[in-house]
């Protein structure tokens, strides 16, 4: 079943892992494990890769640092091809560029680019997750998108070959993109900043990080916001007015600290956490009318 997949990983030196225990890599740190885990070490590799899990009829799912995730307590069937540290380098191309590698943590692309003195992704810092993850579902936070900073991506295509989308055919929305829902691996992303004061820029990071710490549940296992912000709402405010602060599933808790999120308290399942969003979604709609849509995306074997 994995032998075209494996020999493509030993071609290209890439490190993998069978039956490996996913919730040691996702941020709620719940879920069973993947059948083969593989950890791609140049867009060569992922293209090798993607090809062979096509030709083997494997599935397979990207993931960067696996903080917006749900793994199924049962495991994911196929492949799970992982973007991190061997693909995560930064280089700033002049000009106020930044090419940025899909695997590359959000936070380490933050400094980056305050290092070279660049303006844009303050309001970035923070954010959990990868680069590659940010630019697929339009990252954001206090009133900055990826898409204010964000001019091309390039990927692998769902038949192995490389190409790229740039400006409007990026399609960024709240929390999708021309990605959302397909077979792509972004690979790398194509960021246009503004030259600052890098003292301002740290201070502006170092702001929303303090109100991140002040008001988000960062001692818990989470995947950060549990819900879209439905519109002229805030998720939070609605879970909170129907009286489920501090409300739990077995481990999994509405956080008492900010209502809009879903924490592992200690021991919770990714059954624990599912039970507990839909109990808030029915709850929320019976109570007021609005219907709660998740950021998490859920993968693996129902």
């Amino acid at each position: 079943m994995f032998e075209k997949i494996l020999a493509a990983a030993s071609r290209f030196k890439t490190e993998y892992y069978r039956d490996y225990p996913l919730a040691k890599i996702t941020s709620f740190q719940t879920g069973g494990n993947a059948d083969l885990l593989l950890m791609p070490n140049s867009v060569e590799a992922l293209s090798a890769l993607v090809k062979a899990c096509r030709e083997s009829d494997v599935p397979y799912f990207v993931i960067g640092n696996g903080s917006n995730l749900l793994v199924s307590d049962k495991g994911v069937r196929g492949a799970v091809l992982r973007l991190s540290t061997p693909m995560s380098e930064i280089v700033y191309l002049g000009d106020g560029q930044i090419r940025c590698a899909a695997g590359a943590p959000l936070t380490a692309l933050c400094n980056f680019a305050y290092k070279q003195g660049l303006s844009g992704l303050e309001f970035a810092y923070g954010i959990p997750g990868s680069a590659g993850g940010a630019a697929y579902m339009n990252a954001g936070a206090y009133g900055g998108e990826m898409k204010d900073v964000l001019t091309k991506c390039t990927h692998i295509a769902p038949d192995g070959t490389v190409g790229s989308f740039s400006g409007e055919a990026l399609a960024l929305g709240y929390r999708k993109s021309v990605y959302s829902g397909k077979d792509y691996c972004i690979t790398e992303l194509y960021l246009q900043l503004t030259p600052g004061n890098p003292a301002e820029i740290k201070a502006a990071m170092d702001d929303k990080m303090a109100r991140r710490t002040a008001k988000q549940p960062l001692e818990y296992p989470s995947a950060g916001s549990t819900f879209k912000r439905p519109e002229g709402y805030f998720a939070g405010a609605l879970i909170e007015e129907c009286g489920l602060k501090g409300f739990a599933i077995g481990g999994a808790q509405v956080s008492e600290k900010h209502a809009g999120f879903v924490i592992n308290k200690g021991g919770a399942t990714t059954d624990d956490i599912l039970a507990l969003i839909r109990h808030i979604q029915e709850t929320v709609l019976r109570e007021t009318g609005v219907q709660l849509q998740t950021e998490v995306e859920f993968i693996g074997e129902v």
